[in-house]
Parts: structure tokens; C-alpha cells; sequence
């Protein structure tokens, strides 16, 4: 497997690299390009990588400048401190969004997505046109694999699969795994929601947003309401209002 790292940080780079190294030891890194300029001549005069991890924001500007001035080939697993251009990175060859500070398990399931990819399209040569859509649409269905919290001093990351619900406490949205560990986060419910795949979570009302997998029971209330009963207990009483009943158990019967 051949790989560029497109990044302006000289120390982060080399430090993916060799993380990316230790997951696959037969990769070869052909480039270390740390702008949209240098990123532009490289892929323009050479071949193409199998793979591209690329920061977003670079020295001179956001990388997306970048598929403006050269066609990109490669699939690119993008590498940021941000999370506000996931879509925008998807819908430019993107098949993995990953959040600094990198793991180890983050930048090993990227790569394993990667070469899925890559199998699936080797296997099924008739799928080959359709790979752009493919991947723009899996980026909008899968939505956001995981948060970066900050507790106890230190960053962490918490995979989306493993979050319950999103909720209101105390003014402040916080994330609850299945395993009860609670996070606090900088993003609105709104902004969360816009980032979550929609056959997963449902934002049941301004407090919650609900994934499926925690989701025990829902029972008719009073008002044409419906009272949710989830696998890990809320404080409150967990309703869904008649102004979206309908349309949650369409959601529940049809995703």
C-alpha cells in the first residue's frame, strides 16, 4: 500500500507516518507534503497513492482547494482537529473523517476501511463507476463514527456505537455510553444531530437525541404522547411529543 500525508505540521505528520507504519509495516509513505501547492504539483506530476491521509486545514488554506486544482484519484482518509467539514470532506473522495489527537484504533480501522474498499471494488469491477457516489453516500449514512471528549485532563475518543443518547444536563449537552460514562461536549444538540446517522438516532425532543440500539420499549402516553423506556434509566421521564410520535415509529419500523 502506497500512502501520501498531506499536513502542515512537520511533528504530526512524521508521527502518522510512523503510527501508520506500525498498523502496516509493508505501506510505503512516497510523501510528506505540507500545503495545497505542494499537494497540487505532486499529484499532478506523479502517480497517484492507494491512500491519502490529509489535514484539512492547512497553512495556506482549507484542503479542499486542493480537488479544485487536480483530479484525486486516491480514496482520502481525512485528519483534523475539527469536526465542522465532514460532509464536505465525503463528498471529496473522502471514506474516513478522523479526529486528532490520533489512536492507534482510529488510524487501524481507517486503513481497514480502506482496503475494504479497495476489495470490494477489485471483486466487482461493474460497481467501478459508481465509487464517487458509493462513498458520498456512505459518508451521509453512516454519519459521525466518534466524539473527542475532554475529562479528567485528558482527550479521549468515545465511538459513536457505544453512545446511548445525547441529553441536556444541567445546560450542558452530554454524551451517556451504554456503559454509564457520561461527557460533557462543546457541541449544540442541533449541531450533534446534523453530524449523526439518521436511521441510528432520533431526536426525540429538545433534550434527547436517542440511538436506536438503547431503545427497550415505547409505550402509548397520556396527550397522543409516547413514553420511551431506554436500556440505560433517565432521571426524567423520557416523552415523545404528538407532534413527533408519528414519525419516530416510522422511524423505529422503517430503518
Amino acid at each position: 500500500m502506497t500512502i501520501v500525508i498531506i499536513e502542515d505540521e512537520v511533528k504530526t505528520a512524521k508521527a502518522l507516518g510512523q503510527l501508520i507504519l506500525s498498523i502496516r509495516p509493508d505501506a510505503q509513505i512516497l510523501s510528506y507534503i505540507q500545503s495545497i501547492d505542494g499537494a497540487v504539483s505532486y499529484l499532478s506530476e506523479n502517480d497517484q497513492p492507494d491512500l491519502i491521509f490529509m489535514d484539512i486545514q492547512l497553512a495556506d488554506g482549507l484542503c479542499f482547494e486542493i480537488f479544485k486544482n487536480v483530479e484525486v484519484l486516491s480514496p482520502v482518509i481525512f485528519c483534523t482537529a475539527f469536526d465542522d467539514y465532514a460532509i464536505e470532506a465525503f463528498k471529496a473522495n473522502g471514506i474516513d473523517y478522523v479526529l486528532k489527537p490520533f489512536s492507534r484504533e482510529s488510524i487501524a480501522q481507517a486503513i481497514k476501511k480502506a482496503g475494504e474498499l479497495k476489495n470490494f471494488f477489485q471483486r466487482n469491477k461493474k460497481a467501478m463507476p459508481d465509487f464517487d457516489y458509493l462513498l458520498t453516500r456512505t459518508g451521509e449514512n453512516t454519519g459521525k463514527t466518534s466524539f473527542l471528549v475532554f475529562k479528567n485532563n485528558k482527550y479521549q475518543t468515545v465511538l459513536t456505537e457505544n453512545i446511548a443518547f445525547f441529553y441536556i444536563k444541567n445546560e450542558t449537552p452530554t454524551i451517556m455510553t451504554f456503559d454509564k460514562a457520561e461527557y460533557q461536549i462543546t457541541q449544540s444538540l442541533d449541531e450533534v444531530h446534523k453530524l449523526l446517522s439518521p436511521t441510528q438516532f432520533f431526536r426525540t425532543n429538545r433534550q434527547y437525541l436517542i440511538n436506536f440500539s438503547a431503545i427497550r420499549e415505547a409505550e402509548h402516553y397520556f396527550s397522543r404522547k409516547l413514553i420511551l423506556k431506554l436500556t440505560i434509566p433517565t432521571e426524567e421521564k423520557l416523552l415523545v411529543g404528538k407532534d413527533k410520535a408519528t414519525a419516530f415509529l416510522s422511524w423505529l419500523e422503517n430503518r
